[in-house]
């Protein structure tokens, strides 16, 4: 377990929140994942992994209600904090683990635990957007949705499957808003359509401010129709900022449903992970 009397420096502190009882795929964090060379871990040690390589980041916590999820970080020569059962989603997580720490970091990062083929360079410039604009209260990664994502994200739609959140923002890259649903609708099916869709990494940085505005405003009715965080801060009128990334080399599907493992293991593969 993590020391919450260890102070931090300057570096952004990574929270990956982990939660036992998902109702689409409960005890995913321990869902066993093969990777190259026939590898298997964990799809919590393969994401803490991926939060690894992030440039720039000092200490990295697994934050989970569940013991189970705790001996696994361990075993593996991470370090865990238990929060409380009660948090609803993974930014009440980070503010529960926030305020168990006895020194805050300036900034806090949210990855994603369901989405191990985050590329360390798009969390890194996450970062960098929340270093460059201190006023920024949150930010969060966006990217062109390419016609082997977008499909993905069609085929789940037509099944009844819940799969990626998808998000629309102004010319200034704010945050408009983001739904389990694909938006923009797109009228024609011409090829290149799928460029105007943005596919929503589940990645947020925030500042200490943001999240205890967060931690003091009701779920919106939109963020539970949705069943999307991101929805309440839009709903108090805290901006959010999009970091508009370059798609990766390769597939961002996380592990949402069951029948993504084999797509995720892939992958891995294929990167030689």
């Amino acid at each position: 377990m993590v020391d919450p009397e260890t102070p931090f420096q300057d570096q952004p502190c990574i929270i990956i929140p982990a939660r036992f009882a998902s109702s689409r795929f409960p005890g995913k964090p321990l869902a066993r994942l093969k990777g190259a060379g026939g590898v298997e871990r964990s799809l919590i040690e393969w994401t803490w992994r991926a939060a690894c390589k992030v440039p720039g980041a000092g200490k990295i916590i697994v934050a989970t209600d569940d013991r189970r999820i705790v001996e696994e970080v361990e075993r593996f020569g991470g370090i865990a904090l238990m929060t409380p059962s009660q948090c609803a989603n993974g930014t009440e997580r980070c503010a529960a683990a926030l305020e168990a720490l006895a020194d805050a970091p300036e900034i806090i990062v949210n990855f994603q635990g369901d989405a191990p083929l985050t590329p360390p360079q798009i969390v890194g410039a996450v970062i960098e957007r929340m270093r460059e604009q201190p006023a920024l209260g949150v930010a969060t990664p966006v990217i062109p949705c390419r016609d082997e994502t977008y499909r993905h994200l069609i085929a789940d739609q037509a099944a009844g499957r819940v799969g990626g959140t998808t998000v629309v923002f102004d010319r200034h890259h704010r945050a408009l808003y983001f739904s389990k649903n694909i938006i923009p609708h797109i009228q024609s099916a011409d090829d290149g359509a799928a460029d105007l869709v943005h596919l929503h990494l589940g990645i947020y940085a925030y500042r200490a401010p943001a999240l205890a505005a967060y931690m003091a405003s009701a779920p919106s009715a939109l963020e539970i129709a949705e069943g999307l965080e991101q929805l309440r801060f839009l709903d108090m009128g805290v901006g959010v900022g999009t970091v508009l990334c370059e798609p990766p080399d390769g597939s961002m599907i996380e592990l949402n449903n069951p029948t993504d493992a084999p797509l995720i293991e892939d992958e891995l593969r294929r990167r030689d992970l």
